[in-house]
């Protein structure tokens, strides 16, 4: 819980008093460690001395001289008629991640991320999101590389524009053309990767502190990237065909938030494809609110029937479109874009430059341009979506002989949010599935009110192996629960 300004309920600070402590001193070593985890930020009202020393059963005297001591030192600074505020004044070093317990890091949205980027090859992976390796168009690929180091020597060794390649916006207006989206190259920029082109937004539109929305559940890298910008995080509840929007509306109110960050196509976690009606109804309420909407379309290319597209029913106006190859070309040629209006572009680029001096390289850019031109990747994603299809058939099959049941039945992509039988606990799962060296993806890591521990996100396609499905039925059968590998 966070203590919010204006009227606002206030966090409830729970204080655990040692014996060599006074309660001013108790009192005093709550609230900093309230600020050292990014509960209280700059800014935050703290509670009034009455309702605090309520709360604390403590009397109002002490809570007086623990505000006055905390004010002395900088932490926090008294105001007129208004009470104490938060100073960020010795602010310590953001720590991200609690790993004082394995159970912290299960939850955290790091966790799945460090698992499967550190694992060594014979870890089983079906709480990871990206395909198999043989899963990719290494062929095409390769073709690429040999043609690219054939050309000129400026590909090889400089840098490319700060807007990024021409030949490869061109090629992304071209694609989003088809969908209805009709922008200018003028209006894209390549990145460093998606996760980049998300950054560099917040550092565009976001302030510490300021509030920003995502869905719940939500891909767990957003959550991650927002705490690094120590941004407030709200999650709206997720449907089956988009975010709530009764309840959406009621945040945009409440919360006064500055982004929203969403998948509208096959979304992270669920598989769930944002209807019409809802994304119209989304559009509305962000057109009054003043805020801007994030579109990360990461997945698009894995959609077998075209579906409703934000940023193509609102044409760039308060929606921003990001994405990238990393899915269906390669997470090791990396290469991310944006699509926005024009005022934003100049803006992204300055940060671009100040940030990583400039987007990808013309050899990553030239490779992802000759894949996309060269016929090769239509059939790619063809022959992907077909074994995708039998994939989710066959692994949603094995796991309903588990008693664990998909949310619901995905159009496409890669994965099924399913939820765990006789309320399961999928941390519980996943930790206890480290001994048999398999990596899972707990639903709390997607959820920001941790309200997901039922629910677990498998990758079908990193579900081929039947030691899977084995060491569930071991762990849903009572196995002891161990925590490492």
């Amino acid at each position: 819980m966070r203590n919010c300004t204006g009227n606002k309920p206030h966090t409830i600070l729970r204080v655990s008093v040692k014996h060599q402590y006074t309660r001013t001193f108790a009192i005093m070593d709550a609230i900093r460690q309230r600020i050292a985890t990014r509960a209280l930020v700059p800014g935050d009202r703290l509670p009034s001395i009455r309702q605090f020393a309520r709360t604390l059963q403590a009397s109002p005297s002490t809570v007086v001289q623990a505000y006055d001591r905390l004010a002395a030192e900088g932490v926090i600074s008294p105001r007129q008629g208004s009470g104490f505020y938060v100073t960020g004044r010795a602010l310590p070093p953001l720590s991200l991640a609690d790993t004082t317990t394995p159970a912290a890091r299960a939850v955290d949205p790091f966790w799945v991320s460090r698992q499967s980027l550190d694992s060594d090859p014979t870890v089983l992976k079906p709480g990871c999101g990206w395909l198999p390796t043989e899963w990719m168009p290494h062929e095409a690929l390769r073709k690429a590389l040999r043609a690219v180091a054939r050309r000129d020597d400026t590909i090889l060794s400089e840098y490319g524009g700060t807007r990024g390649a021409l030949r490869l916006r061109r090629l992304l207006t071209a694609q989003f053309a088809t969908e209805g989206l009709d922008i200018s190259p003028d209006q894209v920029l390549l990145t460093g990767s998606g996760t980049q082109a998300v950054d560099l937004i917040c550092r565009l539109l976001v302030r510490r502190g300021d509030t920003v929305l995502v869905d719940d559940p939500c891909y767990f890298n957003f959550q991650a990237l927002l705490r690094a910008h120590e941004i407030r995080i709200v999650g709206v509840p997720y449907t089956t065909t988009g975010p709530d929007t009764e309840a959406f509306e009621r945040i945009v109110l409440k919360e006064k938030p500055r982004l929203y960050i969403t998948n509208s196509v096959l979304h992270n976690p669920t598989g769930a494809t944002l209807s019409p009606q809802t994304a119209f109804r989304l559009l509305s309420i962000v057109a009054t609110s003043g805020m801007q909407v994030v579109e990360d379309d990461i997945f698009t290319d894995f959609e077998t029937v075209p579906s409703a597209r934000l940023a193509v029913m609102d044409g760039l106006e308060h929606v921003i479109r990001v994405g990238s190859f990393s899915k269906t070309l390669s997470a090791s040629v990396r290469c991310g874009y944006i699509a926005a209006p024009k005022e934003l572009i100049d803006g992204l680029i300055d940060l671009q430059v100040a940030t990583s001096f400039g987007g990808p390289g013309p050899i990553t850019t030239e490779v992802i341009a000759d894949v996309l031109e060269g016929g090769s990747y239509r059939k790619h994603m063809h022959e992907i979506m077909r074994r995708l299809e039998k994939s989710r058939k066959t692994v949603a099959h094995k796991l309903k002989t588990l008693e664990i049941v998909p949310w619901i039945v995905p159009k496409g992509g890669f994965y099924l949010w399913c939820r765990l039988p006789d309320g399961q606990d999928s941390t519980k799962i996943a930790l206890s599935s480290l001994t048999d060296k398999i990596i899972h993806a707990p639903g709390n890591a997607f959820s920001v009110s941790q309200s997901a521990s039922s629910f677990m996100r498998f990758n079908v396609t990193q579900c081929e192996n039947e030691k899977i499905f084995h060491s569930l039925e071991q762990i849903l059968a009572g196995r002891p629960q161990t925590n490492s590998l």
